[in-house]
């Protein structure tokens, strides 16, 4: 595959976000193309339905599983994410997208949860506002030269998610951050592995 990042053709971008179930489907992960179609259509819904939105535990459980499916399956983190308190998951989460445009508190206050790292705080702070948030993958931060090394912290993610809000500005046309993590994902075919 070409590089995308420095694309400046929309149809380009376009056409990578177009295959991206199709990347989906060809991890052949068990459980992805379902939790995917979930993560996507039904979890926004259900955070937005709240008065104060939220993110329930078996929601945060799912998009753990979301997020590992579709990355690297890690147990251990899978255990500690079950283990926090459902009433701990709904203060932490109302208040994480509470903050939301902020660019660094919602993630922040999402990773202070037992398990939940800024990857999969961004995934849950990304599915209530993909339009300011993109979830954190390192197949894509790669992709991105002036990000170096990859690195599991929040100051890493901030980079990271203004530099796809930078580029999602740059491509106009109602694109999100969360498009655009979305179509260099699909870019290089994903590579989701479960262990």
């Amino acid at each position: 595959m070409k590089a995308l990042w420095p694309e400046t053709d929309r149809a380009t971008w376009r056409a990578a976000l177009e295959r991206y179930s199709s990347v989906v489907e060809r991890q052949k992960v068990a459980r992805l193309i379902d939790l995917d179609r979930w993560y996507r259509a039904e979890l926004p819904d259900a955070i937005r339905s709240r008065t104060k939105p939220h993110v329930e535990l078996p929601e945060l459980v799912r998009l753990t599983e979301w997020k590992m499916a579709r990355g690297v399956w890690r147990a251990p983190n899978l255990v500690l994410v079950r283990g926090n308190a459902p009433s701990l998951v709904i203060s932490a989460s109302t208040a994480a997208l509470a903050a939301v445009p902020d660019p660094k508190a919602p993630v922040a206050a999402m990773a202070a949860l037992a398990g939940v790292g800024p990857a999969t705080g961004s995934a849950a702070v990304a599915a209530f506002a993909p339009e300011h948030y993109p979830f954190f993958d390192e197949l894509v931060a790669q992709q991105v030269p002036a990000l170096g090394e990859v690195k599991w912290t929040l100051a890493y993610y901030a980079k990271y998610a203004d530099a796809l809000r930078a580029r999602a500005a740059e491509i106009g046309g109602g694109w999100t951050p969360a498009m655009v993590e979305q179509a260099l994902w699909a870019n290089v075919g994903g590579k989701a592995r479960a262990v």
